[in-house]
């Protein structure tokens, strides 16, 4: 909406601005507390001169002059703004609804463009990032959107930015604050995430079984190798289970110990 033309005011324009001028210099110095405005440093002032951007710039900050009857002026707050987005209830595109909000932060940088080409940049701004984050939600996951919440902020940030530049403003960050999904769904997740976790859990039980199972075989085979080795591994068991559990053991004695014993009792 601003144009570069070059005409000026015109003769009746400049006719007005001198009477202006001249009424200032005749009421002086009581004038000078309606013409002299302080503008902040994190301020700008847009001046008009009868209806005219003057200088096509912001001025300030600082003090400024304005003529009481030709001059109107605006000033635009350079600070950085952050604004919450309310909940936006999208539809996934696995039909998943889910309620999401954000965090939108940006800042004007141009408040010649903030003033002229648009109404209420603030207002603006907000239902821009609110639309903008509806549309983009809208064509991912669920999964997508619980796993990746960076990557989408930036695409909004991204969008955000080309379509405020006209409007002077800068989007500095966007950022999804919290994502929320009906209790049913919530439910549903819980129970396959537990049941993923029983399947890995039985694979690594199964997995252990089996490296015992080759354990006891390789101790099976060392044990065949010595005779004498599965009594002696036998007693140290049972010395084990002694020393844990105060309870009374009943010891088995191999047969052949008896029958060794009769005959020596028999030759004698």
């Amino acid at each position: 909406l601003i144009a570069d033309r070059r005409e000026g005011i015109g003769a009746c324009g400049w006719i007005l601005v001198s009477l202006s001028f001249l009424l200032v210099l005749v009421t002086f110095p009581i004038s000078i507390w309606a013409c002299i405005k302080v503008v902040r440093e994190y301020e700008r002032a847009v001046v008009f001169r009868l209806g005219r951007i003057l200088s096509k710039k912001a001025k300030g900050p600082g003090m400024i002059l304005i003529l009481p009857c030709t001059d109107t002026f605006i000033k635009v707050d350079l600070r950085m703004v952050t604004c919450k987005i309310p909940p936006q209830e999208i539809l996934t595109r696995d039909a998943v609804t889910a309620q999401v909000d954000g965090v939108v932060s940006y800042r004007i940088h141009s408040a010649v463009s903030a003033v002229a080409n648009i109404t209420d940049v603030h207002s603006a701004t907000l239902l821009l990032a609110q639309t903008t984050l509806r549309n983009l939600l809208g064509t991912q996951s669920l999964a997508q959107l619980l796993a990746a919440r960076e990557e989408i902020a930036h695409s909004i940030q991204a969008t955000l930015n080309s379509a405020t530049e006209q409007w002077g403003v800068k989007v500095a960050r966007v950022e999804i604050k919290d994502i929320r999904i009906p209790k049913a769904m919530q439910r549903a997740m819980a129970a396959e995430a537990e049941a993923a976790r029983e399947t890995k859990a039985k694979v690594v039980a199964a997995e252990g079984e089996v490296n015992a199972s080759r354990a006891l075989q390789k101790a099976s085979m060392v044990l065949a190798e010595s005779p004498a080795a599965l009594p002696l591994r036998y007693l140290q068991t049972l010395t084990a289970v002694a020393a844990q559990n105060n309870s009374t053991i009943v010891f088995p004695l191999p047969i052949n110990i008896f029958g060794s014993l009769g005959q020596k009792s028999t030759g004698g």
